[in-house]
């Protein structure tokens, strides 16, 4: 298990995700985990929302719930990958945020970036590892989106957190 216990170099990794970027573009055409996600989300409305769903238009047009929808399944895998990984590194801990302002700030910058990534129709996680190595200049507009939100984010958090 020493696999687990030391960083990969940056370049080989980065390079490995590319080449098997471009192998799954073109089995199965572009990686989004934010549409398994939705469709999860879906899936879980559905069951508690029956067949009012049907009333909202996303869900009826755009993106019917379907449990065999396969980008689900990359989803809870990557999940259950991330997890597993964080154990055997032994570098799993659950935290929660001490001050109610603290979880006022997670979830309007959960909310944000949800927003953020449905406006654009792309996922935080493709953009990084789908889009950039594709040199698709969609994907580098995602980035600089991102990092500029998380650094704006990151300077208010800090502000609050100060005062």
């Amino acid at each position: 298990m020493d696999f687990f216990k030391k960083s990969l170099d940056p370049v080989i990794a980065l390079s490995a995700i590319a080449v098997l970027d471009v192998f799954m573009f073109l089995l199965l055409g572009a990686w989004t985990v934010g549409g398994g996600e939705t469709m999860m989300t879906g899936i879980i409305a559905q069951f508690f929302m029956g067949d009012d769903l049907n009333r909202i238009p996303f869900w009826s047009l755009v993106f019917t719930p379907d449990a065999g929808y396969w980008k689900i399944y990359i989803s809870l895998g990557m999940l259950f990958g991330a997890f597993v990984g964080a154990i055997l590194s032994k570098e799993f801990f659950i935290r929660f945020p001490r001050r109610l302002s603290e979880w006022v700030l997670i979830t309007i910058g959960g909310l944000l970036m949800g927003i953020g990534i449905r406006m654009a129709f792309v996922c935080n996680v493709s953009t990084f590892f789908g889009l950039t190595p594709e040199m698709n200049l969609g994907g580098y507009l995602s980035m600089s989106g991102i990092i500029a939100g998380a650094w704006v984010g990151s300077m208010i958090y800090k502000k609050i957190l100060e005062g």
